[in-house]
């Protein structure tokens, strides 16, 4: 954790002021006569290394894997020196028509607080970002748009069955300030790092700042979409194919699970519309007019993918009202195979009882052709029976 990391550091200090108190010229001793007297004292010589100083110690180094990227961009470019997150903002600052690219993965609590204090991030839009889970949305806090997106990927399968996990979903916070963008990324799809690439190859859109980060993730992630949709529709067309093959046993659940999936996108999709709105059609601060152009073109292509999703959601209702008929003649024709088989069977053991009262006074009781008699009869009625049931097509 970071403030572990900072109390560690704090208690390496203490306990280096301890062993090595300055001389009585007030100056600390040198490096040879520390690590004398750390061997004096039996101090372990790993902890009396010198650290490198941090330019931002009040922005504490996070774990690895927290802190994804950090970049700053000039005039649509990206700057190769490396730089440390707690420095982006300030070298950004000094240079004109700079901004920093922060990238993080599932932050804590206190690591994205330690974020939030130098890049001055809403209290609110930091607890949005930390526990996720949110709806679309887009919210303004004095000059910083905080957006959030959700986003989804197709989970391939060899078959699809009643409890198939389709898509998976995640989602991307976007904090937008005028010379920032801090991405927050949950989920273990979604990664940024080939829209980064893909980015800093088009210095011509970086130049408009900040807001050409965020078109560029909106457009990736509603292309995600669009590939999403056209490959649940190849599941959709193999289930509608499916419900009317009268070799196969018609299975409802796995409509209906399909059903829960495309939901699960929809909620995904359907939000996004007003924030890309807002986007595309409003005055908002850091969004230059011609990155509006390309905002409605984002949200045109929203459209599309709401168009489609609504349209499966009515043919997997139709499918699934189609398949719950086909379960329901399936049983019917069950039951009526059952009936025919029962009444022939009820023929020979109504007669068979009859003969098995054993009273002394009954026909053909006493008679040599008596039990072929009643077996003939028993085999004529039935094959009679059987015949008509299956010219009905009750067999």
């Amino acid at each position: 954790m970071i403030g572990r990391q900072f109390d560690d550091s704090a208690d390496n200090r203490h306990e280096e002021h301890h062993l090595f108190p300055r001389d009585s010229a007030g100056q600390q001793p040198t490096t040879a006569a520390r690590l004398t007297g750390a061997l004096t004292k039996g101090v372990s010589l790993v902890r009396m290394v010198p650290k490198k100083r941090r330019a931002h110690p009040e922005l504490h180094p996070t774990p690895l894997g927290r802190v994804v990227a950090c970049h700053i961009y000039r005039d649509g470019r990206r700057d190769p020196r490396p730089v440390h997150h707690g420095d982006a903002l300030r070298v950004a600052r000094d240079h004109r028509d700079s901004f920093a690219w922060l990238g993080l993965y599932e932050p804590t609590a206190p690591e994205l607080s330690k974020i939030a204090d130098v890049y001055g991030l809403h209290p609110l839009a930091v607890e949005d970002a930390v526990t996720a889970h949110q709806r679309p949305k887009i919210e303004r806090y004095e000059d910083t748009l905080f957006v959030v997106l959700k986003t989804a990927c197709y989970v391939e399968h060899d078959e699809l069955t009643a409890t198939s996990e389709v898509i998976h979903t995640g989602e991307v916070m976007v904090f937008l300030g005028r010379d920032f963008v801090v991405t927050v990324r949950h989920g273990e799809h979604g990664g940024l790092q080939a829209l980064r690439s893909k980015l800093e190859s088009q210095p011509e859109m970086l130049r408009h700042g900040p807001a050409a980060v965020l078109h560029a993730i909106c457009d990736q992630i509603i292309d995600d979409y669009l590939q999403v949709t056209e490959k649940m529709e190849v599941d959709i067309d193999t289930i509608e194919g499916s419900v009317f093959n009268r070799s196969l046993r018609p299975d409802p659940g796995k409509v209906y699970q399909l059903k829960r999936e495309v939901l699960e996108l929809k909620h995904a999709v359907a939000p996004l519309a007003a924030p890309l709105r807002t986007l595309a059609e409003t005055d908002v601060t850091g969004v230059t007019p011609r990155i509006r152009e390309y905002f409605r073109d984002v949200a045109d292509h929203l459209e599309q993918v709401t168009e489609r999703i609504a349209r499966f959601d009515e043919l997997l209702s139709s499918i699934l009202q189609a398949t719950l008929t086909q379960v329901a003649i399936v049983q019917n024709e069950d039951m009526r195979r059952i009936s025919a088989w029962v009444a022939i069977a009820a023929v020979p053991t109504a007669i068979a009882g009859i003969y098995g009262m054993n009273f002394d006074h009954m026909p053909e009781l006493h008679v040599v052709w008596g039990y072929p008699a009643v077996l003939s009869l028993m085999a004529t009625i039935c094959f009679f029976l059987y015949r008509a049931f299956k010219r009905n097509g009750w067999l």
